[in-house]
């Protein structure tokens, strides 16, 4: 919990302040006092006697009691200065702003823990180290520039990097992006990212707290709390989007599955994200984009309007909201369409997008938004309006500024003359509303954020599921690559369709498992990994004879200790597999099976346990979806039996976190049935 002593201090002391504003003791005076800092403001520097027109203490034993403390000192000299502000002077809030912890070695690490488990003593409060500080409409104690004007209208923001925070800020300020906190944790030693977004969930109140949050994460420390409190934000109405850094590392490169070489800390990430409802976002501009298109009025389905008086623009717009399957719907034959097109000049087009020209006017404007509002089928409006030199934007960006309040329909402006026309630009801001420059942003912003599942249901989906049964097998079984025999039985506790399998170690034992099975057969050799890539996998085989001869060439094979005689399948190709990535849990990956999987990448990620929702966003998302359903005379798949069986491999692997890395690859499935045909799964206890 954030102690009410950081979000509130009636008594801040600045330890390290300078008259000098290049020195962040300095320019954190300077940023208190410059935006109306209301409390009790103290000063700590040996050296001085007056600090910016305050009284300078000698040290912090001098000081009276305070509520928030500011570290701008060498790290060797916080710890001890903590103490004292925390034995003597009542002190339960910390932002340390000092460098030289934990980013320098094991011995600031150190230094950072005894200075978190200090602060937790006392069920105090720290920000940092190393971080730029806290911005509230309390208080502005970083010692970094911009600072915007705060607002609950604005927007939470959390960054795990201060420099990043100030970049995120001058990206977004210009744009019309408002702020209503700003939150660097720097090392984060006590409290994170994840930390502070549970405050804001676990204080959230709907008529005064911020229904936007951004978060920029480099690590991400407790999946789990994130998930939890994302997720509760989000059903209480408010829109998260995200940038996490540094996941292109793969997570095991020496993994020997299908899934363990395509699992990287970057998959888990995103299918924690679109397990939370977390719109991801990859750099500062697409965050600033999504961000603002949160402030607008949402957009409730997929039809767009775009108006402009510049055909290229609209051409680009169109081509990126289709691209995220947002549509461009025609505007059909009406009345209301005959009545508009009678008010715009010749030439001007009444279709999608409605073009009135580089000479239109705020009348004809006020026409078009109105048909799209009361008239056309359209669920939301771009607008794109620049300087074109010839007439003034003043009143075409005030009637802009009016329908995009008075409208049920959300606006998206996009004024791109931010050079020719500033000041008709910062006004149209300063009225609380934002631009998007850059048409081709807004519309990826706007399909990432319509493309974004709703956060999911945490329930764990057990029909048909054996869980008794499933804990007996994990616990009999040996640690490595599971026997065909323990697979069977794993995939039969969990409800999971497969093939009719038998081990043989003899030609006799084949021949005996043949008759049973019944032909035709795949005969596979047990032993190597990747039995593909050493000849070990034998299609169609059709007789009594055949059998013997492909038992003899399988058990040549170097590793070979067993064949496995299994029914012959048919159908598509499937994908299915899962990878045990510490602190987040089982990231399930689905798609094309086979070779395809590798060679295409085309798969899609989630997070166990699975909803069937979930599941079913997955299949979606996958560029292969439309082969799954069948195309040019060709029958699909089940999708929704291949939807059962992710769900339910999920639901196995929530009460098997033994399983490490496992594959079924591939299913074979056709319009009536879907079957495991090949699976790996190994096991660590």
């Amino acid at each position: 919990m954030i102690h009410e002593k950081l979000l509130n201090p009636e008594s801040i002391v600045v330890v390290g302040g300078s008259n000098h504003l290049n020195k962040p003791g300095g320019k954190l005076i300077r940023n208190l006092t410059d935006h109306k800092y209301g409390g009790k403001l103290y000063i700590v520097n040996p050296r001085e006697k007056e600090v910016q027109g305050f009284p300078a203490y000698a040290s912090v034993e001098d000081l009276p009691e305070v509520d928030l403390a500011i570290l701008a000192i060498p790290a060797a000299a916080c710890l001890p200065a903590m103490e004292v502000l925390i034995r003597e002077k009542q002190t339960r809030a910390f932002i340390v702003i000092s460098a030289g912890f934990s980013e320098m070695g094991h011995e600031g690490k150190l230094l950072e823990q005894q200075m978190a488990r200090m602060v937790d003593e006392v069920e105090g409060t720290l920000i940092g180290p190393n971080c730029i500080g806290v911005m509230n409409p309390v208080h502005t104690s970083v010692f970094t520039t911009p600072i915007p004007p705060l607002c609950s209208k604005g927007c939470d923001f959390i960054s795990g990097s201060g420099a990043t925070a100030v970049f995120i800020m001058e990206a977004g300020i210009p744009k019309g992006l408002r702020f209503s906190s700003v939150w660097s944790v720097g090392n984060s030693a006590q409290t994170g990212v994840e930390e502070v977004l549970a405050h804001l969930d676990e204080t959230f109140d709907p008529e005064h707290s911020s229904l936007v949050k951004l978060l920029y994460l480099e690590t991400i420390r407790n999946p789990d709390k994130l998930l939890e409190h994302a997720s509760s934000l989000i059903r209480k109405g408010c829109r998260i989007a995200a940038i996490k850094a540094g996941s292109s590392s793969a997570g095991s490169r020496a993994a020997s599955s299908h899934t363990g070489a395509l699992v990287s800390s970057d998959a888990a990430v995103e299918a924690l994200f679109r397990k939370a409802g977390i719109v991801r976002c990859y750099g500062r501009e697409e965050l600033v984009t999504v961000a603002n298109v949160f402030l607008c009025k949402e957009l409730k389905g997929p039809r767009m309007a775009i108006i402009t008086h510049a055909g290229g623009p609209g051409v680009m717009l169109t081509d990126a909201l289709e691209d995220g399957g947002l549509k461009i719907p025609e505007i059909g034959e009406s009345p209301a369409k005959a009545a508009l097109k009678e008010k715009l000049f010749a030439g001007s087009s009444v279709e999608n997008p409605i073009d009135f020209l580089a000479t239109g006017t705020p009348d004809q404007l006020k026409a078009i938004i109105d048909a799209c509002e009361k008239d056309f089928e359209v669920d939301g409006m771009a607008v794109i309006f620049g300087s074109n030199g010839l007439v003034p934007v003043r009143e075409v960006y005030s009637l802009l500024a009016e329908k995009t309040v008075e409208c049920t329909k959300p606006i998206f402006p996009i004024l791109p003359s931010v050079i020719d026309v500033k000041e008709e630009v910062t006004q149209f801001l300063s009225l609380g509303h934002v631009n998007f420059p850059d048409e081709v942003l807004l519309g990826r912003a706007l399909t990432k954020i319509m493309n974004t599942p709703a956060p999911s249901d945490r329930s764990i989906f057990l029909e048909g599921v054996d869980v008794p049964e499933i804990r007996r097998i994990i616990d009999q079984a040996e640690p490595g690559y599971q026997p065909p025999a323990v697979i069977h039985r794993l995939f039969r506790a969990a409800g999971i369709p497969a093939v009719k399998e038998m081990v043989a170690t003899s030609p006799e034992e084949a021949l005996a498992a043949a008759r049973d099975i019944g032909f035709p057969l795949v005969m596979k050799v047990v032993g190597p990994v990747h039995k593909t890539e050493v000849g070990g996998v034998v299609l169609n085989v059709r007789n009594e004879e055949s059998v013997t001869k492909e038992f003899r060439h399988l058990m040549r094979i170097e590793g070979a200790t067993s064949v496995l005689l299994a029914q012959m399948a048919f159908g598509t190709e499937l994908f299915i597999g899962a990878k045990y990535e510490p602190t987040f849990g089982h990231v399930i990956l689905c798609g094309l099976g086979g070779i395809y999987v590798e060679v295409m990448k085309d798969f899609t990620s989630g997070l166990a346990p699975l909803t069937p929702d979930e599941a079913w966003s997955m299949v979606r998302n996958l560029r292969s979806y439309n082969i799954l359903k069948g195309y040019r005379g060709k029958s699909g798949v089940d999708i929704r039996k291949f939807v059962r069986i992710i769900v339910a491999l999920s639901s196995l692997l929530r009460f098997a976190t033994e399983i490490k890395e496992l594959d079924i690859n591939p299913l074979l499935g056709n319009h009536s049935s879907i079957l495991a045909v090949d699976a790996r799964i190994r096991i660590e206890k």
